[in-house]
């Protein structure tokens, strides 16, 4: 396997024609701000230029290339594989009720005996990031290698893309499945969050909307925990956000974050579903401690690559916006701590994201998160 990666600004799209490659990839990953994306100009000229590669992409407020981020212009990922066998299958999106049947419609065209995983990415609004999971689950099995993520656009939330074989689609997921032995595949991922406070009790939800825990409404509790901080609700939730947990699988934790507030009604909506009888906690960190958390991220998969010889191996970065908004200026940290942890010759490419999806590290079962730093490993045994 090779690996190429090719950064355009905004205003040099056009140079894709002058890109200097000896060899004609597979597959190509593309993460680009909103507009690019949007506008498909440049991916369409991508895959003019090489057709019989699997375009895949989406959009983003920030893009990572090695250790370096942008927050506009085109990533261009240029992959070639000596014998392990893709493909790219997409499956429309039309309504965030959708989410499950089209990740289980998406799973029966990928399915296959030797599949050994699949990097997915989703439109990052109008979808329950959590339902389509299970929905591929429910075809591939709860054990399927599953990772990517939900597609960005900064802090605007307005409108997310999908690059699929160079056309931008809005409302739609896509996935590259991986096929054979030669393929090597390894994940990891961490929050740098620390526990505070009791553990709570979900008794009352409907989807992502947390209504009440132990009984009581969930906003008071929240208010009552973050104090002074409350008054920025919900920008503020950013700091705090929550994990939740079933108790039969308390591996399987992820971390949700606040995305909405209703005084009204007391409550507050996350970005994933939050199921009733789950158990919670409210977390907090630092911005050291998140840069930690990437380091072990990258540790974790480092370890579960193993000592495989390999070519050359890439690095599929999901962070999460929040982490982005969080820590401004200081997010190259995180990203350099990874590079740190995986060694100079692993390639970084990459995105931050509306909702990170990614093995657990102790389970290894999917499933969607936020506020998280998720890593793919991607190499070809030599």
């Amino acid at each position: 396997m090779w690996v190429e990666k090719f950064y355009l600004c905004s205003e040099s799209l056009d140079e894709i024609a002058q890109l200097s490659v000896e060899r004609s990839p597979n597959l190509i990953f593309l993460f680009g701000d909103t507009d690019t994306i949007a506008s498909g100009r440049a991916p369409a000229g991508l895959f003019e230029r090489f057709p019989l590669a699997a375009h895949l992409g989406c959009s983003t407020g920030t893009l990572v290339k090695g250790v370096d981020l942008h927050d506009d212009g085109l990533l261009i990922v240029l992959v070639g594989f000596e014998s392990t066998r893709i493909a790219l299958h997409c499956e429309p999106l039309a309504d965030i009720d959708r989410s499950f049947p089209a990740g289980a419609a998406l799973a029966r065209k990928i399915a296959a005996p030797d599949l050994a995983g699949l990097f997915l990415l989703s439109s990052g609004l109008g979808v329950n990031g959590s339902a389509l999971v299970e929905g591929i689950q429910s075809i591939l099995g709860r054990k399927a290698v599953i990772s990517g993520g939900l597609a960005g656009d900064g802090a605007r939330f307005e409108t997310t893309w999908i690059s699929i074989n160079g056309k931008p689609v809005e409302k739609a997921i896509a996935a590259i499945g991986f096929y054979g032995t030669s393929v090597r595949l390894a994940h990891g991922i961490a929050g740098g969050w620390s526990e505070f406070g009791p553990t709570r009790r979900v008794t009352k939800s409907a989807g992502s909307t947390l209504l009440e825990l132990d009984h009581k409404p969930a906003l008071d509790l929240y208010k009552r925990y973050l104090g002074d901080e409350a008054t920025g609700l919900p920008a503020s939730g950013l700091l705090f956000p929550l994990m939740i947990w079933d108790e039969a699988n308390p591996d399987d934790a992820v971390v949700r974050t606040i995305l909405s507030v209703d005084h009204d009604a007391r409550s507050i909506t996350l970005a994933g579903d939050i199921p009733e009888g789950w158990c919670a906690k409210l977390m907090r960190g630092t911005q050291e401690s998140l840069v930690e958390g990437a380091r072990q991220a990258a540790q974790h998969a480092r370890t579960a690559m193993g000592d495989t010889k390999v070519d050359s191996e890439l690095c599929l970065f999901v962070s999460c916006v929040g982490r982005r908004l969080l820590m401004g200026q200081s997010t190259e940290e995180e990203v350099d701590a990874v590079s740190e942890a995986l060694g100079v010759a692993t390639k970084i490419a990459g995105f931050y994201s509306y909702g990170e999806i990614a093995p657990q590290n102790v389970s290894e079962v999917c499933g969607l998160h936020n506020q998280t730093v998720t890593l793919t490993l991607l190499s070809e045994a030599a």
